[in-house]
């Protein structure tokens, strides 16, 4: 008896020294490096054959849209079936895809249909994956450590987009079907490195649960749940009036409109990205020492703020600083909110609740590209900076919900759950 007692109570193993996690981590983030650098690679070959930037704005476009879509089955998918096995065969999809792409690329068969097809089809089984590598993480790491591993979830995607496009842009120029093989290498070691993974990555009452696991139910369990619902809500109209193409698509076209050179505006980019690979670095310590109602606090107001100041249009590089103090709260708040999630949610409706948000927080998107630009032809840099304040502001208001105000921590949840 004594024995059962010591080992119940033995701290868990560090995340660092975690087998499984590390390899599930790492396997994702060659995943995500290879999406990055195909990705990129997509508007160069679109613009080198084509000539035409409509043509590749279009891509941009389709990718996102059915990335949202396809995130409600792939929810579905991952409580239904193998996590492990859902992930390698998209991997291997994409493998397949990309292979046969760069082929036809080096035969010169490429047109822009076919780039359509390529590029949204990769977007297809990205997104039936995605939830199911964030699934896993519950079921891989002890309930005290979830949210340090969501936040260096985080880490591996600022890090892919900073990584990502310099070596697809390097592939490109040694050829144009260089980046597409890249992204094949990355995925077939994402998929070597999910075959390490030795524990289950879902709970058995998930493969075994009797019910048809309607996708709905992700949504019903967050309409139930206070804390998920007014931080998606806020969530949404931030990924809506704050999402990267759309503030990239503003920078530039102000850039344009005042003459600037494009190093500077190449700056103020780097400056507005870096505050988002800051913040992933910096989570982890942040929900430790911070309390989650103060963290939205800043997340809240920031919006708001700093739209007001980008309304002013001071010079581009104080704009990308700006941007980059907005940015910064994505990878706090985003870990954060997955959190929650992954404590709240059960295992077998994990799945199906991140389909839900990342359905939600996905299909906004391009309504706000899409305003932005629209706004930004009518009304210049001072309608659009006003427009997102009119979405800031009363998005920031439900930090003052008593649900809001009162925000528990991630661990403290998961042992009334418990």
């Amino acid at each position: 008896m004594t024995e059962s007692v010591e080992q119940g109570t033995a701290p868990p193993v560090p995340l660092r020294r975690n087998v499984n996690f590390q390899a599930l981590w790492t396997s994702e983030s060659f995943a995500a490096v290879a999406k990055e650098t195909a990705e990129f690679a997509y508007p160069l070959l679109i613009l080198a054959t084509t000539g035409s930037a409509l043509f590749a704005g279009t891509v941009a476009s389709a990718q996102v849209v059915v990335a949202g879509l396809v995130s409600i089955p792939a929810g579905r998918l991952a409580d239904r079936f193998d996590r492990r096995l859902l992930m390698i065969g998209c991997n291997l999809a994409r493998v397949v895809l990309l292979g046969l792409f760069a082929l036809l690329i080096a035969t010169d068969l490429v047109t822009f249909p076919l780039v359509l097809l390529i590029s949204t089809a990769s977007a297809v089984f990205l997104s039936l994956s995605q939830p199911a590598g964030i699934a896993a993480i519950k079921a891989l790491v002890p309930p005290e450590q979830v949210s340090t591993a969501i936040s260096q979830n985080q880490i591996r995607f600022f890090g892919a987009t900073l990584v990502g496009p310099p070596i697809g842009g390097a592939l490109f120029g040694l050829g144009r079907a260089f980046p597409y093989l890249g992204a094949v290498f990355g995925f077939l070691v994402s998929t070597l490195l999910l075959l390490v993974i030795r524990k289950p990555m879902q709970a058995e009452a998930t493969t075994h649960d009797d019910g048809k696991r309607h996708a709905k139910e992700g949504f019903r369990f967050i309409r139930r749940n206070p804390i998920l619902l007014m931080m998606l809500i806020w969530v949404m109209c931030s990924n809506m009036v704050f999402n990267h193409t759309g503030l990239f698509i503003a920078l530039a076209a102000t850039a344009h409109d005042t003459d600037t050179a494009s190093a500077v505006t190449g700056a103020a980019v780097a400056f507005a990205g870096g505050g988002g690979l800051i913040g992933s670095l910096v989570a982890s310590w942040v929900h430790r020492h911070v309390p989650p109602r103060v963290i939205m606090l800043y997340a809240a107001w920031v919006g708001p703020v700093a739209a007001l100041l980008l309304a002013f249009t001071p010079p581009l590089i104080v704009m990308g600083v700006v941007i980059g103090f907005v940015f910064l709260r994505a990878p706090i708040v985003g870990s954060l909110f997955l959190s929650y999630v992954t404590v709240l949610a059960p295992d077998k409706l994990q799945g199906r609740v991140l389909g839900a948000v990342f359905f939600l927080t996905i299909i906004v998107q391009p309504l706000g590209i899409f305003l932005v630009g629209t706004i930004f032809d009518l009304a210049g840099p001072v309608g659009v900076f006003l427009f997102i304040l009119s979405i800031a502001t009363p998005a920031a208001l439900t930090t003052l919900t008593r649900t809001m105000r009162t925000l528990p921590r991630p661990a403290e949840l998961e042992e009334s759950v418990s």
